[in-house]
């Protein structure tokens, strides 16, 4: 799959967005409350208002958005026109803009029909620019929508939702409060390596990995300690960018399956979802990663490299676990007040995620996916 999205990046890359816009005077803005509090985004916003000929905005777009929010959107510009979609924000953000650009384009498909797996074939000129450091959405074909009448979330895929520019702009990340920088950062870490570590991998995705966890693991921790450290938080956006990257050469696998019931049913963020499972999937994984789990660990600042394959990725293993305690996040579901009675549903609403089991690069059964989910109850004593 081509990425053939034009990149910007660094301290004050929006003062050279104009060039983008190519005298495209209808534009459509989407973002959401807490974004557009940012000074520089408001900024943008006023100066597209004084390019534009014509300029929407929808700033509603919620954290978890399902196809029943974005039917609503749809509704809601129908009447206005609309020639260029710029997507400011989050990964939920971005997702809605990146299926805007699509419903919004000439003879388009229904939200139904991309929801049944009807592939778009065009969409409208779009520019994404990510606010956080971790979905990853301006490198993907995927847009992922909660349903809530199955209690899971679903992803509508397609490279011709990628676009035609992305904007890396390292000021927009540090109003994220630390946790959600820890988060967002986690889910970066998890597209990484799981894409590295699937039956899909190939050297294309492998390369986009590499370096995307060597980034991450060199500024995650130093971008949550020092919000304002542009350096950092350049080398999260870009890790995070690269993460989507090898998702669009590759795919995620165990951690986003198991994950998906959790945003689904119980609407945790897809950051924290994904930081509880990090450390049970990849310890249920490892044996089938040795390889590629000690290469990893060998891209760890200050890694004891004297340590053989099977050593490293037991230590691999061992500081995803330690990282998500270091960053404070939650570890497991009962923390957050989910009971050991959801084990039937939480297992077979993963299995049914078989666009990703399939990339698990071992076995799964509903055995191993019970196991992992346990072990996010550990005073249960349900076996």
């Amino acid at each position: 799959m081509n990425i053939n999205s034009t990149l910007i990046s660094g301290y004050q890359a929006l003062n050279d967005i104009s060039y983008l816009m190519q005298n495209r005077r209808n534009l459509l803005l989407v973002t959401d409350k807490n974004i557009i509090a940012i000074p520089a985004v408001a900024e943008l916003i006023e100066r597209l208002r004084r390019q534009a000929t014509t300029f929407t905005l929808i700033d509603t777009v919620p954290p978890e958005p399902s196809q029943h929010d974005v039917a609503a959107l749809l509704s809601d510009i129908e009447g206005d026109q609309v020639e260029m979609v710029i997507g400011v924000g989050g990964g939920s953000v971005l997702d809605v803009a990146k299926l805007l650009s699509v419903l919004r384009a000439p003879d388009a498909p229904t939200l139904e029909a991309l929801l049944n797996g009807v592939k778009p074939t065009a969409r409208l000129p779009s520019l994404l620019i990510p606010t956080t450091a971790g979905t990853g959405s301006e490198a993907t074909p995927n847009a992922i929508l909660a349903i809530p009448e199955q209690q899971t979330k679903v992803g509508i895929i397609s490279p011709v939702m990628l676009p035609d520019y992305v904007a890396l702009v390292p000021e927009l990340t540090t109003s994220m409060p630390p946790h959600i920088a820890s988060s967002t950062g986690i889910d970066a870490l998890c597209h990484l390596i799981e894409c590295f570590t699937a039956t899909v991998a190939n050297p294309v995705s492998d390369n986009y990995a590499l370096i995307g966890l060597k980034k991450l693991f060199a500024s995650l921790e130093t971008s949550v300690a020092e919000p304002h450290n542009l350096e950092a938080r350049l080398d999260m956006l870009w890790a995070s960018y690269y993460g989507g990257a090898a998702i669009a050469h590759a795919g995620t696998h165990l951690v986003h399956a198991l994950s998906y019931p959790l945003g689904g049913k119980y609407h945790l963020p897809h950051g924290v979802a994904n930081a509880i499972l990090l450390a049970p999937c990849m310890r249920a994984v490892r044996p089938a990663a040795v390889s590629k789990f000690a290469q990893a660990w060998d891209l760890l600042p200050n890694a004891d490299t004297t340590l053989n394959e099977e050593e490293k990725s037991h230590a691999l293993v061992d500081y995803f676990a330690a990282l998500v305690r270091r960053l404070k996040l939650p570890a497991s579901l009962e923390e957050l007040g989910i009971g050991a009675d959801q084990l039937p549903a939480l297992v077979t609403s993963a299995l049914e995620v078989q666009r990703l089991i399939k990339n698990v690069p071992t076995e799964v059964s509903a055995d191993m996916v019970r196991d992992i989910y346990l072990t996010l109850f550990p005073t249960s004593t349900q076996r």
